[in-house]
């Protein structure tokens, strides 16, 4: 068993985990989503008239339709499809008047999703000089004597690794290092909950340890119920084929780094 992995599920399981995992991950909704007044007006009009057309076309100019519906995406994406498809109009119509207006505006100013704001949280923890070391611009990276953390996009750590590290996998990147000499690469992700989307973020994540001929320490920097034990797949997978693996914490970061 990886010593870093086993580290991480320790920390998960025995420690306050969670308390100390949101200062990377501060994952606090945004506000609720700002609605036009101009365009509330016309919603208002048009929800009072029972103006199906109108209230269907004013209410998919918002960032947040409502509803969730298999069709929304298909008739924002082609207006004209509204003409064209009257029953479709009334279906969901209809449950816009049962919702009632006031239903309707509290839904379509709802804040984003969490899991959408977690993307650049790693990052920004990263920029507050928490793992001991102040990262720097491509430039500034190469010349930089001692360990040294490279300040970039997922995008252009991707192009640096892959001029200078032989890094050939097509997904972007979210950490390069280099301590004590030694190179580090890896992605890093919070595994909120198990299935669908996060099984996916967990797949991209060991698809970029197991590339090969990569001229750097490669690891996976995972967060969030693959953890918890002998109670999903990813911790199964973590503890079993991958446990070999460099699969660390972002709690546990530091000391893997400054060990190289």
């Amino acid at each position: 068993m990886n010593y870093w992995t086993q580290l991480s599920i320790d920390y998960a399981n025995q420690r306050s985990y969670l308390d100390d995992l949101f200062q990377v991950y501060p994952t606090i909704p945004d506000g609720i989503r700002n609605i036009d007044d101009e365009l509330w007006k016309i919603i208002e009009k048009a929800f009072n008239k029972k103006d199906n057309t109108t209230l269907l076309e004013s209410l998919l100019k918002m960032d947040l339709f409502p509803i969730k519906d298999s069709y929304v995406a298909y008739l924002k994406r082609d207006n004209t499809s509204i003409k064209r498809n009257p029953a479709t109009v009334d279906r969901l119509c209809g449950r816009l008047y049962e919702m009632g207006l006031n239903e309707i505006f509290s839904r379509s100013s709802e804040p984003k999703e969490t899991n959408r704001q977690i993307g650049p949280l790693f990052k920004r923890w990263v920029a507050k000089k928490s793992l001991g070391v102040q990262p720097l611009r491509p430039d500034k990276f190469i010349k930089a004597r001692g360990n040294v953390i490279l300040d970039a996009s997922d995008a252009e750590m991707m192009l640096f690794a892959n001029k200078h590290l032989n890094y050939k996998h097509n997904k972007g990147l979210d950490f390069i290092g280099r301590f004590n000499g030694k190179y580090v690469i890896g992605e890093a992700k919070f595994l909120t909950d198990f299935g669908g989307h996060q099984n996916a973020q967990f797949n991209d994540a060991v698809s970029t340890l197991k590339s090969r001929g990569v001229n750097a320490t490669i690891i996976a920097i995972l967060d969030g119920v693959l953890y918890i034990k002998n109670k999903n797949k990813m911790h199964k997978n973590i503890t079993g084929k991958l446990k070999n693996e460099n699969i660390v914490s972002a709690l546990v970061l530091r000391q893997f780094l400054y060990q190289l």
